[in-house]
């Protein structure tokens, strides 16, 4: 390519960073790791703040058991099991090598303590009796984490099984796995599963111990999963919150013993380091109100479904800015709560860096021809104008 072109081609895409139209290239951290692959995410907006080989397709062991606790946690949710449910172990799970919590045949469990035994003991057998309770058989199981995968668009992931035992075809990347983690941080179960330190089971005769020392070695560290096998090397998903700012980091193909812990930590004191949580409003707070049309009330607050803030770079915070946006004004009634109603739009200098939805406080029915009347005639009486906007 010709000199010329290549300082146009050069200026135009710096251009178009600078205006937003691509994508800026991540922040160049300080960071020397050993790990083959990994990432460092801003939880609340994915937003990556290290990455090395973040898309690589590369064998996750066990860490593969984050998508079983979430496909589990989504079953709970739906109704579709209990975690009081009991669990009758098959000979298929019974089979499996690898972490155990050496379940027989026929052996009875809860839903709930098994899926301790996989967040805390990391239990392979205890991930196809799960399997086989929610789906069926293992197979089918499997083939609903696929089908999970390609729904959150991870496209560097297929599994071959529930529990990360090498298998062809069975792989992910880093920047996959910190997508998982997003949405399992979406349920409780996961986070309350996977921040256990140890667990007694059978009576106190078989005792658990995380595998996760981040646990006990990390402040904040509350979830997640750990995993490890000759092809894998070591290998952690692990999510961190202090100060408001929550983090979610990746590491694969650690070489060294305990080296994913190390590598993880070292990650994080640069997030936390340079990085900051910035609120402007928590979540379920009023920011504003809609005037509503024929409705039984005449108006309806607009509250934040979530909280507003953002990963901010440290010293930056001043930079950043809020705007509402409503969808219309008025609006007609019936009124669903928690139905959308606008947005909260969060700006970093001029770059939109985050939006909010802010949706209906309560609910609002329609109002009936008397109550119609009646609001008319003490509009009329009273001289008071009727609302309308602006």
């Amino acid at each position: 390519m010709p000199k010329f072109c290549l300082r146009m081609l050069t200026v135009v895409l710096a251009a178009a960073c600078l205006l937003g139209w691509i994508a800026a290239p991540v922040k160049a951290a300080n960071i020397e790791t050993s790990a083959e692959s990994a990432i460092l995410m801003d939880a609340a907006t994915g937003k990556i703040l290290y990455e090395k080989n973040a898309h690589k397709e590369l064998p996750p062991a066990s860490v593969t058991k984050l998508m079983t606790m979430l496909l589990a946690a989504e079953a709970v949710e739906e109704g579709k099991v209990k975690l009081t449910d009991t669990v009758t172990a098959s000979e298929n799970a019974s089979s499996l090598g690898g972490s155990q919590i050496y379940l027989e045949p026929g052996e009875k469990f809860t839903l709930k303590e098994l899926l301790i035994s996989i967040a805390v003991g990391s239990a392979n057998d205890a991930c196809v009796a799960v399997a086989e309770h929610i789906s069926g058989t293992h197979e089918e199981f499997v083939d609903s984490m696929n089908r999970k995968a390609k729904e959150l668009g991870l496209k560097n992931t297929h599994f071959a099984n529930a529990y990360g035992l090498p298998a062809e075809g069975h792989y992910t990347s880093a920047y996959d796995l910190a997508i998982l983690g997003r949405e399992a941080l979406k349920y409780q179960l996961v986070s309350q599963l996977t921040s256990m330190k140890e667990y007694e089971l059978r009576n106190g005769d078989f005792k658990l111990w995380n595998t996760n020392k981040l646990l006990w070695w990390y402040e904040g560290t509350d979830g997640f999963k750990t995993g490890w096998t000759q092809e894998a090397k070591y290998c952690l998903a692990s999510t961190v919150k202090r100060d408001g700012l929550r983090l979610i980091c990746v590491v694969m193909g650690v070489p060294q013993v305990r080296g994913h812990f190390q590598e993880s930590m070292k990650m994080y004191n640069y997030g936390f380091a340079n990085y900051v949580y910035k609120e402007f409003a928590p979540a379920g707070s009023k920011q504003g109100e809609v005037i509503v049309h024929k409705g039984k009330l005449q108006t309806v607050d607009l509250v934040s479904q979530e909280a507003v803030g953002l990963c901010v770079e440290k010293g930056k915070e001043k930079e950043c800015r809020i705007e509402t946006r409503y969808f219309a004004n008025p609006v007609s009634a019936p009124i669903a709560k928690g139905q959308q109603l606008g947005e909260m739009i969060i700006y970093c200098g001029q770059k939109e860096a985050d939006s909010i939805k802010l949706v209906a406080g309560e609910a609002v029915g329609k109002a009936g021809l008397l109550e119609m009347f009646k609001r008319t005639v003490r509009q009329s009486y009273s001289m008071t104008p009727p609302i309308y906007a602006n």
